[in-house]
């Protein structure tokens, strides 16, 4: 690995150990085993380092998900919604770091607006990815409204059940508990 890799695995190790705000310098540089002087000749700041590693813990979690996306997609539409479920239930704790580095970024978004945008396009990318699966259409050709509406209440379910897996794992629902809720829900909103 290269010194500028070195300190991104560093500032990741720091993320999921100390979170973003109690990370300093020295602990990144204690991390990667480089030198106070190489953050800022590869990144000009701490700041900068920091939210480079958020980024790529949202974007490496982006593409864990989109695994589990893409395995959904294989089954029955009626099967899909549970298999998404499923496949994200089951991934949460061999991700549990990079979920927690990756959840900072949402903080970090309120003072970076690289962290924001890219936040921004990845959110986008995900709820019309969401849509397109329960839709059983290829990303595309789902319209605006889908996307707004369908996409991005496939996208709070997912991000709610990465918060509550965050901060309680044993309280999360199954799978059937889940769909059941989804079931309940989805009168209540026709009336």
């Amino acid at each position: 690995m290269s010194q500028r890799d070195d300190l991104l695995a560093g500032a990741r190790r720091c993320l999921v150990e100390k979170g973003y705000s109690r990370t300093t310098a020295r602990d990144i540089v204690a991390a990667s085993g480089t030198h106070l002087a190489s953050i800022g000749y590869h990144f000009g700041s701490k700041d900068h380092l920091m939210n480079t590693a958020v980024i790529e813990a949202t974007s490496d979690w982006g593409d864990a998900f989109e695994s589990a996306v893409d395995a959904s997609r294989a089954e029955d539409p009626p099967n899909r919604l549970r298999v998404l479920l499923h496949s994200l239930f089951q991934s949460l704790p061999a991700q549990r770091d990079l979920l927690i580095a990756s959840v900072q970024a949402y903080a970090q978004a309120q003072f970076d607006d690289g962290v924001r945008d890219t936040l921004a396009r990845g959110i986008g990318d995900g709820r019309r990815a969401l849509a397109a699966l329960l839709l059983d259409v290829e990303p595309e050709q789902v319209d605006p409204a889908a996307v707004a509406g369908l996409g991005s209440m496939a996208y709070n379910f997912v991000t709610g059940y990465v918060l509550q897996y965050l901060v309680d794992p044993e309280a999360l629902p199954s799978v059937d508990q889940a769909i059941e809720g989804l079931r309940v829900l989805v009168p209540a909103a026709e009336e």
